[in-house]
């Protein structure tokens, strides 16, 4: 029996052998796809996690945004209104309106006053002055705007306040001329219109600036965990959050007071840089509206076509090419301020010496220039077409909701629009010559301005904010930011890290480079999907192809918004 099999296996060995090969062949070859199949399965998730975290992340950027605007916007708010008092000139104009009253009624052989003289004010004066009022109920006092305006003190940023013994030792100025009642009503025209259009600019200013700012940190602290997955680090995946504050050399881009520094610039719009802006206004206003009397009756349409020709002065003839109005110095310090900026918002010590500064420099020196170029790429970004674009749309929302919804129902009795998604037959047309063509008469009109002043910038919640965040492109605008120059970032660190530990360059034999990582990680794309605040809830997908280093600056960010922005609009 033993000698048959023998046999049988002598006679059929070649097939047995081939037939073996061929199953062993299957399995080493099964082994190897299902291997395959299961490294693309991991990386495929790998990939899903890292994007899901990303867009996690933008969109907590831009709740934050949304909350520190909010946080921010009350100390512009305030000093704008300190600076504008209209609540102040109106009261005036009721004193002496009162006191002409009284002086006529204690005289019985003056004649009454001619209706020429107090037809165009009495109603609307009452309606105007009730503003103080009701911007109490509001939260803000007018015993807090009756204080004196910032401008009168606002100096060279190096000047000290003279001390109590110096004001005293002064002699009081003589008192101001007292005004006529036509120049209090000119002064309130003014300011009526001014402070609002330059509370509106402010808003926006402030929603691009922190926009920039927080997306620019958060994109840091992105690279921050590429970077660690790159270094070989403990994390397997990308987290939110950042739980190695007790390391005692930060990560890459969780700097803590780089960060602090960097957002405590934002100090300059609402202490100094507004005053810029509201010049601009100023200047527009006046040479626009100054033609106005508060006997005149206006139409919307009047007053929409006097407010574009004001805004046609402030931000330039052709914003969106780069050619209007530049806003950076309202936004950003210039370079030989940027001290004064971080001694007046608390950050450096007022009592350092020379020397000690000195030597917290030459320590933080790494810290400077990280700290140096956030505010290079900001002025960049801020100096770029987009940002005028994107900043145009801002303002067109926001004068919209001013003008056609409040100011038409306020001032121009006009009904209430009623929503798209429940509109019928009764619903009103904007466009109805009937509210368009109706005059009324100034002072009304400057009452809905002074009112929405307060709504602007402390209205909870605000609805000018709300109206300027569903901008599809504010989104698209904080994507790019978010996602591009980010591997000339990492590549200018690792030169920066190179020169400080006097390394040599790296060479194809070096470890593992994490811009090698950050592309494998985001297979060279940056996905970060956008939903939109109207239209339904649609969404869209912005697709960032990742820059290479050689087209760092603003070029490549022009080029990733045009990228971004043609994927919009297909």
């Amino acid at each position: 029996m033993f000698a048959a099999t023998r046999r049988w296996f002598r006679r059929n060995k070649t097939p047995i052998a081939i037939g073996l090969g061929v199953v062993g062949a299957g399995y080493v070859v099964t082994h190897y796809v299902l291997s395959k199949l299961n490294d693309a399965r991991e990386r495929m998730s790998s990939d899903r996690i890292a994007k899901e975290n990303l867009r996690r992340r933008f969109e907590q950027n831009q709740e934050d945004c949304t909350f520190t605007v909010l946080a921010l916007l009350p100390t512009a708010t305030t000093n704008i209104l300190e600076a504008m008092n209209t609540e102040k000139i109106t009261y005036e104009i009721q004193q002496m309106k009162g006191s002409a009253t009284a002086r006529a009624r204690s005289i019985g052989s003056s004649s009454p006053p001619s209706i020429s003289e107090t037809n165009a004010t009495d109603d609307d004066g009452r309606s105007i002055i009730s503003v103080s009022v009701q911007s109490e109920a509001g939260g803000v006092h007018t015993s807090r705007l009756s204080v004196p305006s910032p401008l009168a003190t606002v100096g060279a940023p190096g000047e000290a306040a003279d001390t109590p013994q110096e004001s005293a030792a002064q002699p009081s100025p003589p008192p101001k001329p007292r005004k006529s009642k036509r120049q209090l009503w000119d002064d309130l025209t003014i300011s009526s219109i001014t402070r609002a259009y330059t509370l509106l600019y402010t808003l926006a200013l402030l929603a691009m600036l922190t926009r920039i700012q927080l997306n620019l940190l958060g994109r840091r602290s992105y690279l921050s965990s590429v970077v660690s997955l790159a270094t070989g680090g403990a994390q397997t995946t990308i987290n939110l959050e950042n739980n190695d504050d007790d390391s005692p050399e930060p990560a890459y881009g969780s700097d803590f007071e780089i960060n602090r520094k960097y957002l405590t610039f934002s100090w300059w719009l609402l202490n100094r840089g507004w005053v810029d802006v509201m010049q601009r206004v100023e200047g527009a206003v006046r040479q626009v509206f100054g033609h106005l009397s508060p006997r005149d009756h206006i139409t919307f349409d009047t007053f929409a076509r006097l407010t574009r020709d004001a805004r046609r002065l402030i931000e330039g003839s052709a914003p969106a090419t780069g050619a209007g109005t530049r806003w950076l110095p309202s936004v950003l310090p210039p370079a030989n301020m940027e001290e004064f900026v971080l001694r007046e918002s608390g950050i450096l010590d007022n009592d350092d010496d020379d020397d000690t500064h000195q030597q917290q420099q030459r320590q933080d020196s790494s810290s400077l220039t990280s700290l140096r170029r956030l505010l290079d790429e900001t002025s960049d970004l801020v100096e770029s077409p987009v940002f005028a674009h994107v900043f145009t749309e801002l303002l067109d929302e926001g004068f919209s909701l001013l003008l056609d919804k409040k100011l038409t129902a306020g001032a121009f009795d006009a009904p209430p629009t009623v929503p798209a998604s429940t509109s019928t037959s009764i619903s009103i047309d904007l466009r109805d010559p009937a509210v368009h063509n109706r005059a009324v008469l100034l002072p009304k009109v400057l009452s809905v301005l002074t009112r929405q002043a307060h709504a602007i910038g402390n209205g909870m919640p605000n609805e000018y904010l709300q109206a300027m965040e569903s901008v599809r492109d504010l989104e698209g605008f904080a994507a790019v930011v978010y996602s591009s120059n980010w591997q000339a970032e990492i590549a200018q660190d690792e030169q920066q890290q190179q020169q400080q530990q006097g390394t040599p360059p790296l060479t194809a034999d070096a470890p593992v480079n994490p811009q090698t990582a950050a592309k494998g990680v985001d297979s060279s794309i940056l996905q970060l999907s956008q939903t939109t605040t109207g239209g339904g809830g649609e969404s869209s997908m912005v697709v960032v192809d990742a820059p290479t280093p050689a087209g760092m600056g603003s070029s490549s960010f022009d080029s990733a918004w045009e990228r971004a922005f043609e994927q919009q609009q297909k």
